[in-house]
């Protein structure tokens, strides 16, 4: 497992499949590779579930020495990509329900919203979000429950098909859809009962 940080070592025409096969007969530099290429996506999905971005990097190291030692039972039916995506998924929703850090933070939402995770392209309550706004966005956020909020975070990133996010919760596609619009709905609902109207 690469323990410096990558430098690209192939080519955008050599694919995640064959730097897998490259992989597992001996090329380090190949692992590299991937991790180069896909190390911003871990991060992100990562970043979505804890909010933190200490945190954040702590799963993501993690995740590739999973997907490292993990790599001989990856089976190709999803791409390289997706199977990292869920395995980092996964490292991170454990993390994020140790007994330690449930006492210590609840998925700061503050770096979040606060980070380029979101995608520069506002919506009408990320445009809006200042002061008491931003504040009751925040509190509202927290208040959804997991299986809304999780599928909203992870969609908010911009970087994710919903086909990818499917295999990421291990839902089907419909599923996600459906609840991340309705937590954007119960979002605008409550943030309308707050006399925000104007974000509905």
């Amino acid at each position: 497992m690469p323990t410096k940080s990558p430098e690209r070592v192939s080519t955008p025409s050599v694919t995640d499949d064959e730097l897998v096969e490259r992989t597992l007969r001996g090329d380090s530099t190949a692992f590299g590779e991937l991790v180069f290429r896909h190390g911003q996506a871990v991060y992100r999905a990562a970043l979505a579930a804890l909010g933190s971005a200490a945190d954040a990097e702590d799963v993501m190291q993690e995740a590739f020495v999973l997907a490292f030692r993990k790599l001989p039972h990856f089976r190709h039916d999803a791409s390289f990509k997706t199977w990292l995506l869920t395995i980092t998924w996964r490292r991170a929703l454990r993390w994020r329900h140790s007994p330690a850090r449930r006492l210590a933070r609840l998925v700061s939402l503050e770096n979040w919203l606060s980070s380029d995770i979101v995608e520069h392209r506002p919506t009408p309550e990320q445009s809006a979000i200042s002061g008491e706004i931003h504040r009751d966005v925040l509190r509202l956020i927290r208040s959804l429950p997991s299986r809304l909020r999780d599928p909203l975070l992870l969609s908010a990133t911009g970087r994710y098909s919903y086909a990818e996010l499917s295999d990421i919760l291990g839902l089907p596609s419909g599923t996600v859809k459906w609840r991340v619009s309705e937590a954007r709905r119960l979002l605008r609902a409550k943030l309308a009962r707050l006399g925000h109207g104007r974000l509905s």
